[in-house]
């Protein structure tokens, strides 16, 4: 029974050491799978990107004769030591763009790229949002591991531009002397801003009227005028001479308009709109004094010419009596 015993603990023992160096073989297998599997994932690259552009500020014209358009270079950094294709996405507040659709950037590489930006002709003055990202779509030929993107944020200014237009209520005007007139005109804003306009009499015709007897007055040096089609009505007050004279004379006013936005960015733009004053001579009552004179001398001479011919009608009358028979 003692050997029985002995046997049996032997067997046990045995078998107990045989498990445990299996244990430790499988842990040592395992293990020398991990070693060889970890420095294969650890070479698995990782995409990155980064994307800057300059300007951020994108200006724009708009102004008739323009190109309507406006531009900003950005720079595609790719900061691994592999190969990216990455695709570009330009993003805009309602405004039509030009940019490439994607590019292969080399490991430690930059690419620069060109975004344009156009916008819509005489398009009123603000500022929109724009912006450009790139996302990582293959890094070694092969699907990114990660998601790589970057993205840039701009502004595009549509900026502001003048344009005035001017009309005459009534571009010819007859008048009697020492006659109020209030002349009016249209002045019209076409720029894409509210503007304030400068308006007035050009100052040489301003001298000459001035001199021939007129009184100018303006109520208003300067209109602030909505970007919108309706005109403003600009009055200037006049008085014709006191005295004319004997003869007809025409004076020219001319009126002009003028956009402070544009004086104040180192080009005036203005406008002006020319008027005919007739104003009459002296008059007899109803009549001007040559033609009145004209008509008197005509109709004297219409009676004279009567009155010879009675005088012819009588001597032949006169004769015929002492000549019977003729």
């Amino acid at each position: 029974m003692v050997m029985s015993g002995a046997i049996v603990a032997w067997v046990i023992g045995e078998t107990v050491s045989m498990f445990k160096r299996a244990s430790f073989l499988l842990a040592l297998y395992m293990f020398s799978m991990l070693s060889v599997a970890t420095p294969a994932a650890a070479q698995i690259p990782t995409a990155a990107i980064s994307v800057t552009c300059a300007p951020i500020n994108i200006n724009v014209e708009v102004k008739p004769g323009s190109t309507y358009s406006g531009f900003t270079t950005c720079t595609a950094s790719n900061p691994t030591q592999y190969q990216e294709k990455i695709s570009i996405i330009v993003t805009s507040d309602n405004l039509a763009t030009a940019a490439p659709g994607d590019m292969y950037i080399g490991g430690g590489q930059d690419v620069d790229f060109q975004i344009s930006v156009r916008a819509t002709p005489y398009m009123a003055m603000q500022s929109r949002t724009l912006s450009v990202s790139a996302t990582v779509q293959e890094i070694q030929s092969a699907p990114p591991p990660n998601s790589a993107s970057s993205q840039n944020n701009m502004i595009v200014n549509i900026l502001q531009y003048s344009l005035v237009q001017v009309e005459a209520v009534e571009p010819f005007v007859q008048l009697m002397p020492k006659t109020d007139k209030n002349f009016e005109f249209k002045v019209y804003n076409l720029g894409n801003q509210k503007d304030f306009m400068k308006v007035g009499v050009t100052e040489s015709y301003r001298e000459e009227l001035e001199e021939a007897g007129f009184t100018i007055n303006l109520p208003s040096v300067k209109v602030q005028i909505d970007a919108i089609p309706t005109p403003t009505n600009v009055r200037v007050q006049a008085r014709t001479p006191k005295t004319q004279g004997w003869s007809d004379a025409y004076h020219v006013l001319d009126f002009y308009a003028e956009s402070e936005f544009a004086c104040n960015n180192g080009g005036c733009i203005r406008e002006s709109q020319m008027i005919t004053v007739y104003v009459r001579g002296v008059y007899l009552p109803g009549f001007e004094l040559i033609p009145a004179l004209s008509m008197v001398a005509l109709a004297a001479a219409v009676a004279g010419r009567r009155y010879l011919s009675d005088d012819e009608d009588e001597v032949e009358e006169e004769w015929r009596e002492a000549a019977p028979g003729i």
